[in-house]
């Protein structure tokens, strides 16, 4: 599989690149930031992938959370793919910034208007990989780990629950916990899955959490008290219930003040990508 280079610049003695490629999974071209740090010739670096949030592409954590420089120091390669396919041309994929392009809430979609381009869950797990592996050899693929931010915090959770074996660290900034119980969640599920809830629960950290799907490591989540989607979408302590009843090894902490911004995750990035580096590079 070919990729183009969009651009590439030096950061932090390391390279801050951007790519597309055409993508099977997704049926069109997917963009997608990787941050290099800087290794010796022939050393090969752990992966870390970030999943953003609703309305974001792949730009936005790279240049909005200042993890590069810490990255750098730990060296660890960061991978941000984009949200959802773009430019599909289905009726109803844009015009709304909870759903569609944007906002593929990281599933494969089984409803037939959805189904052959929303596949954001094969696309991370799968195909991003591959195309890692196949031109980027600094990156070492025996070494993942996860995170993401609300949306993205959705996706790294239910994928990390979903591939135990797979991934070595995961991590969460104000996730959607519990999406088949709130509305950014049933909005999204009912379109991509069709209307049986039974289906939802695969991609429903709580469900998961509950049908006995666990994280062999601790899971790191981080949730500001100011966030204005607190109570409504994201539901903190919903993951706390479902952990302590699945024995799942959770670190859930909950911060006054901080709300669902990047100011937030700037704040605590140096924790989160120190609790990967633990188990990445330990």
């Amino acid at each position: 599989m070919t990729i183009e280079t969009i651009s590439e610049q030096r950061c932090f003695g390391g390279v801050q690149g951007f790519y597309r490629h055409e993508s099977r999974e997704t049926g069109g071209t997917m963009r997608f930031g990787v941050y290099r740090p800087p290794l010796a010739k022939g050393e090969q670096a752990p992966v870390l992938y970030y999943l953003a949030g609703l309305t974001c592409t792949e730009e936005t954590f790279v240049i909005k959370a200042g993890a590069q420089r810490l990255a750098a120091e730990l060296g660890l390669i960061l991978v941000t793919p984009d949200t959802s396919p773009r430019d599909t041309g289905i009726d109803g994929a844009t015009g709304d910034w909870e759903f569609g392009e944007a906002a593929g809430f990281y599933l494969d979609a089984t409803t037939p208007a959805f189904a052959k381009r929303f596949r954001m869950y094969s696309y991370v797990t799968k195909e991003l990989p591959g195309v890692l592996g196949e031109h980027f050899v600094e990156a070492d693929l025996d070494r993942e780990g996860i995170f993401g931010h609300s949306m993205g915090g959705h996706g790294a959770l239910t994928i990390a629950l979903k591939n135990p074996d797979r991934y070595r660290s995961v991590s969460a900034f104000a996730p959607i916990v519990a999406p088949s119980q709130v509305p950014w969640g049933q909005k999204a599920l009912a379109r991509y899955l069709g209307d049986d809830a039974a289906s939802w629960r695969a991609y429903d950290t709580v469900a998961l959490l509950e049908d006995g799907h666990t994280f062999p490591g601790t899971i790191l989540a981080d949730q500001g008290y100011a966030d204005k989607f607190l109570e409504v979408q994201l539901q903190h302590w919903r993951l706390d219930a479902a952990a302590r009843t699945a024995g799942q090894a959770l670190t859930l902490r909950a911060h006054a003040g901080y709300d669902h911004s990047y100011y937030f995750i700037q704040t605590f990035m140096e924790d989160h990508l120190l609790h990967h580096a633990q188990a990445l590079l330990g």
